[in-house]
């Protein structure tokens, strides 16, 4: 099969043969090294303090190599009585994996997007990776050019952030407030420490009004890296109008460990049905082509995840990929957006609700039928419009509890009533297998192949 080919259909094989690149200038090599950069005796100390019976160890996979020596100082510590499991995941605290072994507290080990868990106690263990404080605000001070700094960083520094920030503030002579300082002060500038990842592209994209400068401890470079901001925006207002040609979406569950996802999900169902949206809700875990090229129907996926893991690059995949905020500025009669950006649950649904508790609701289109100008296309569409009742009224959701299915024919064909997946079978050239029941001679059988259908080499 050519490479071409092989977008939507992954065979697996990549999950056991991919290597995992382990920097050997942050790896502890020594035990006592060990011991302080997971610290080993505060966790063991919290684990007792709570009186936790099984604990769920969570890696990223490039720590993946210290959890056998990590696991057996802390079953060493936390003595009998007390099971530990290891688990292997993203930087979400994953609260389903840990309920499989039935967990009562989660560690998790490395970067974390820090969002808040609607379930189990967590406790975190950043590490504690090197950094040139010096050198730091050094060459921080040959490229900053403001008057105030916010100082953000890769929780990985996290315990030198004091010294940082005193660092920065002698060289640069302005005030430096930190992210949890009790006296912020109103920044014009962002300092950020910390390499090349989502944080510092997700703080790029939600504070595009100011200049964000970064360090890199691994190379010992700084640099301005506002520049990047529009070209970042401009990739994701071009989303937000594929987003507005959409009819049927696909809210993507992208994590089932950040508290407030369930009352978003609802805020979203709600949203999409008062604009005559059709939406289905679809839990995926990590997104790949693979999966979503399945849903051949949606023509746009809303994904819910916690910040770090929401902005995705849609190249690869067959429908675009947006944002809860992102869909908010989809759904909007006139086409504009400041530039403002949002991915915080809390947030965004405090900002919904008060947006709807001081705006009357928009009265409904004088001519449903009226086509619709594309921006994607530079043509007219016409939009189909889901769950009207006989009043054409909107309604927020689609009656849970009548029957979604009606009778179409007298040979007992069905179809599912104001269903987009039903429309979208209805007009496909392939249907799959035909029921002919009682039309066609029984066949003769014969002995079928047999393995895995990718490894067939005959075509019969």
């Amino acid at each position: 099969m050519s490479a071409e080919n092989t977008t939507f259909f992954a065979s697996g094989a990549d999950a056991i043969s991919r290597t995992i690149n382990v920097n050997p200038e942050t790896t502890p090599t020594s035990s006592n090294e060990l011991d302080a950069y997971y610290d080993i005796e505060r966790t063991i100390a919290k684990i007792i303090a709570g009186d936790y019976k099984r604990i769920a160890l969570q890696f990223p996979d490039e720590l993946l190599h210290d959890s056998v020596p990590i696991y057996r100082r802390l079953k060493a510590g936390i003595g009998l009585g007390r099971e530990l499991y290891v688990l292997a995941d993203t930087c979400c605290v994953d609260e389903v994996a840990a309920q499989h072994v039935d967990a009562d507290a989660i560690v998790h080990y490395g970067y974390a997007c820090m969002s808040q868990t609607s379930r189990l106690p967590v406790i975190y263990v950043f590490g504690k990776k090197p950094i040139d404080v010096e050198d730091c605000s050094r060459n921080v001070s040959q490229v900053f050019e403001g008057s105030s700094a916010l100082l953000r960083y890769d929780v990985a520094y996290t315990h030198q952030a004091e010294s940082i920030a005193t660092a920065l503030h002698q060289a640069l002579n302005v005030p430096i407030s930190l992210p949890h300082s009790q006296t912020p002060s109103e920044a014009s500038s962002i300092i950020y420490i910390g390499g090349e990842s989502l944080g510092l592209t997700n703080l790029l994209i939600t504070h595009s009004t100011c200049s964000v400068y970064s360090y890199d401890p691994a190379t010992k470079s700084a640099r301005l890296e506002s520049s990047r901001t529009n070209r970042l925006l401009m990739r994701r207002y071009a989303t937000v109008q594929k987003a507005r040609d959409a009819d049927v979406f696909g809210i993507l569950v992208g994590t089932l460990g950040v508290a407030s996802y369930l009352p978003l999900i609802k805020h979203l169902r709600t949203l999409l049905a008062r604009s005559h949206k059709k939406s289905y809700t679809i839990s995926v875990g990590k997104l790949n082509p693979s999966k979503l090229a399945n849903f051949a129907e949606i023509e746009c996926f809303v994904l819910v995840a916690c910040p770090e893991n929401s902005l995705v690059e849609s190249r690869d995949f067959l429908r675009p990929i947006i944002t809860p905020f992102e869909l908010e500025v989809a759904l909007q009669a006139e086409q504009s957006w400041t530039g403002r950006y949002v991915l915080d649950f809390e947030k965004l649904l405090a900002d919904s609700a008060l947006e709807e508790a001081t705006t009357l609701d928009p009265p409904d289109s004088d001519d449903p039928d009226q086509p619709v100008f594309s921006l994607i296309t530079g043509t007219y569409r016409h939009v189909k419009r889901f769950g009207r009742s006989d009043k054409g009224k909107e309604t927020d959701f689609p009656d849970e509890t009548s029957s979604s299915v009606i009778l179409r024919n007298q040979d007992t064909a069905v179809a599912l009533k104001d269903s987009a997946a039903a429309q979208f079978f209805q007009e496909r050239t392939f249907r799959g297998l035909e029921v002919r029941v009682g039309e066609d001679a029984p066949s003769v059988l014969e002995q079928g192949r047999s393995g895995i259908a990718r490894g067939y080499t005959d075509d019969h």
